[in-house]
């Protein structure tokens, strides 16, 4: 599944680039983590990314996290029923990124507090402003 979602991804980053009110840098935030993770390595457009902790890792994932440089900025639900919460820490921990921010919220996987998004904007901003 990742390897057929990075197509499309890029795709739609192409399509994106080409409206001329569209201009980077670019940002990338929710989706999959693995196949965010993947996206990150492949897509040198990127320049900062938003990542959910709220999927399975594969084990190559874990592998390719540590070629992932970007800023990253990664939520992670301590309660989430669906989580491996153990997958998701060691998956940050193998990001080779020099800034990365874990930010783990008590709650489920649907419970993420509304502050999170203005983090997240504030990361963007920073990142892509």
């Amino acid at each position: 599944m990742v390897e057929q979602a990075v197509p499309e991804w890029r795709s739609a980053l192409d399509d994106l680039l080409n409206l001329p009110e569209l201009r980077g840098p670019v940002g990338f935030s929710g989706g999959v983590i693995a196949i965010a993770t993947r996206l990150a390595v492949l897509e040198p457009r990127i320049a900062a990314a938003g990542l959910f902790a709220g999927s399975f890792v594969p084990r190559s994932i874990i592998e390719e996290a540590r070629r992932v440089t970007i800023p990253l900025h990664v939520l992670l639900q301590w309660d989430d029923e669906g989580n491996d919460r153990q997958a998701a820490l060691d998956l940050f921990d193998a990001f080779g990124s020099r800034e990365k921010t874990l930010y783990a919220n008590l709650g489920g996987h649907t419970g993420v507090p509304r502050f999170a998004g203005d983090d997240a904007a504030r990361f963007f901003a920073r990142h892509l402003g």
